[in-house]
């Protein structure tokens, strides 16, 4: 059976992206400053103005939230009035507020924490329940075979072409790009992902902000040849997949004067283009208490590894909690039917060997330091030199499902 599957990026000069990147960016500074500060910061940006509005709980940081707002506008691109929005002059308002006591304690301390004896909490195993989710919610990782980096094909095949708009535009070898871009990519196959007889590109988007002595023709003819055909493998091209650049005509009203941008509304541009289900959490300004953000990442890391174990060629890890809670309240496995062992030996393996509360995922993934704000644009999974990334249990596992099957 025939099926459509369509993916769509924003480049780093989206709204949106310039949103989360601000607000990764501060999160960023605070945790260089203090890696065991609490942050929850949120942007929005819109023409000449950018608003930073959250819960911070800091000892010892003090941090420029308006130097580091205006840096972070400047390294996306936005250093002209003519773009509706610059780095320099915009104004930049600031509502940040301390953390909530009620759920800051939960965080500092667990249910389950409390709950122990003085010889409980001596013991090593019990050490990583001290801190609690900081919310409830669901989260969801995945990994799959179709492509080098176990992430789905159209999301990634997006991500390049918006990455490569930035590249094009950064070097000088297309001055007529401006920052804000999208691309959309739809892949048809014949038969599920992991065992489709037929694999091709239907459809190509690309909408991307220039300047105003370009012509329309000439967009059109750079995409194809410096963007579309340099990232998707030629391959995946037939003579009848179709083109749209730019199909609304001129952009050069682009970035926050085209359009307001918030924290956290690219959620599926972030994850997984839609190919699985989303818990609904953003990411980008939260601190790694906050398991909308960890959890996510974490879920991804198992799910990867299960993949690279050779244990499924898709797998899905979703995990679930309650706000104060070390241990989740819930995990399960799904590989869609392409897992060596059930779905239920998978998750048991999982239990067994991944530790999925809240303070041992920062220490197992080294969390509390500044690498956030390079997650805000291209997506936070299927990216070298991202912890939950590595692959470092997949022969572990292995192993392990080795020992299930002949105890079987």
């Amino acid at each position: 059976m025939r099926k459509f599957y369509t993916s769509e990026s924003v480049s780093e000069g989206h709204p949106d992206k310039l949103a989360d990147f601000v607000s990764d960016s501060l999160l960023d500074e605070f945790l260089r400053q203090e890696p065991t500060s609490r942050v929850a910061v949120e942007t929005l940006v819109t023409t000449g103005m950018a608003v930073v509005a959250g819960e911070v709980r800091a000892r010892t940081a003090h941090v420029d939230v308006q130097k580091v707002v205006r840096e972070a506008v400047m390294k996306v691109g936005y250093t002209r009035a003519n773009y509706g929005f610059d780095a320099e002059y915009s104004a930049v308002l600031v509502s940040i507020h301390e953390q909530s006591p009620e759920i800051g304690g939960t965080v500092d301390s667990s249910e389950e924490w409390r709950d122990m004896t003085d010889a409980e909490r001596a013991l090593p195993e019990n050490a990583a329940s001290r801190v609690g989710a900081g919310d409830q919610g669901l989260m969801f990782g995945y990994a799959t075979d179709e492509t080098p980096e176990l992430m789905p094909l159209p999301i990634s095949l997006a991500h390049k072409l918006t990455h490569r708009l930035a590249e094009l535009r950064k070097n000088g070898a297309l001055p007529y790009l401006r920052p804000d871009a999208k691309a959309q990519v739809t892949v048809v196959r014949d038969g599920e992902p992991h065992e489709a007889t037929q694999t091709f590109v239907d459809t190509i988007v690309i909408s991307t902000q220039h300047g105003e002595d370009v012509s329309q023709e000439q967009i059109e003819a750079d995409m194809l040849q410096h963007v579309i055909r340099a990232v998707i493998p030629a391959e995946l091209l037939t003579p009848d997949t179709k083109f749209f650049i730019n199909p609304s005509g001129r952009f050069v009203i682009g970035g926050p004067h085209g359009d307001t941008g918030l924290t956290g509304r690219k959620i599926i541009v972030d994850t997984y283009g839609g190919a699985v289900p989303h818990g609904g959490g953003a990411f980008s300004g939260k601190d790694p208490t906050k398991v909308d953000r960890s959890a996510a990442y974490y879920a991804r890391y198992i799910a990867k590894n299960i993949v690279a174990a050779g244990l499924a060629r898709r797998a899905l890890v979703e995990v679930a909690y309650a706000i104060g809670r070390a241990h989740p309240v819930s995990l399960r496995v799904d590989t869609y039917g392409t897992g060596t062992v059930s779905d239920e030996r998978l998750a048991e393996l999982v239990r067994e060997h991944f530790d999925a509360r809240p303070q041992s995922i920062i220490a197992q993934l080294d969390l509390q330091r500044p690498i956030y704000a390079q997650t805000a644009a291209y997506g936070h999974f299927g990216r070298d030199g991202f912890p939950w990334e590595a692959t470092d249990r997949a022969e572990m596992l292995r192993q392990a499902a080795e020992g299930l099957k002949q105890e079987a």
